[in-house]
């Protein structure tokens, strides 16, 4: 559920780059103005633009997570610096701790991408540790099948060789009283 809810706040604080980039390219002169108005130089508004955008497209899509948010950090940053430094003003004042809270939402983009990609690694530990004692059974049974085996041909081996039956010969057995008897086959009381 973690994983569904980073996902959604990383495509709404996405969706903020990549609209601020879009109205930026759709209105680079109006753009240009305010960037030179700023004391910056001109010629910025396109690659502004593009940064924004891309930057959110990346930023939506989970591509390069960690990287995109550190720069997007830096950018928010500056703008601050910029165009939201005078705190004195109320509506500057907003639009500094606005722009505090996305710094805020793209350090846990970027915390949050760290955490899946330790998480995904324990997983992948995990599964190739399972893989090994699942690896190591097979092999045991193997050799306990491989020992059954033996066993059995060990026992068909020795049944061979040893006789399956006893041979008896016909011998004269006495009675009790030493009298001759009759002739046939031992008995087990007349040992």
């Amino acid at each position: 559920m973690s994983k569904i809810a980073a996902i959604i706040g990383r495509f709404l604080i996405a969706l903020i780059f990549v609209i601020s980039g879009a109205s930026k390219l759709m209105d680079v002169a109006s753009t240009e103005t305010m960037i030179v108005a700023a004391g910056l130089p001109g010629g910025l508004a396109i690659p502004v633009g593009l940064f924004e955008l891309l930057a959110g497209l990346c930023l939506a899509a989970g591509f390069m997570v960690r990287l995109v948010s550190l720069l997007l950090i830096g950018f928010v940053a500056a703008t601050i610096l910029f165009f939201h430094n005078r705190f004195t003003d109320p509506m500057q004042q907003i639009m500094a701790l606005k722009n505090v809270a996305i710094i805020g939402g793209l350090c846990l983009a970027f915390a949050h991408s760290q955490m899946w990609s330790h998480y995904y690694a324990i997983t992948r530990e995990r599964r190739g540790e399972l893989e090994a004692r699942n690896a190591e059974e097979r092999i045991r049974d193997a050799e306990m099948r491989a020992a059954r085996a033996e066993a059995r041909a060990d026992a068909i081996a020795d049944e061979r060789a040893a006789p399956t039956y006893v041979e008896t010969t016909p011998h004269t057995v006495g009675d009790d009283y030493g009298r001759p008897g009759l002739t046939g086959r031992r008995r087990w009381f007349d040992w």
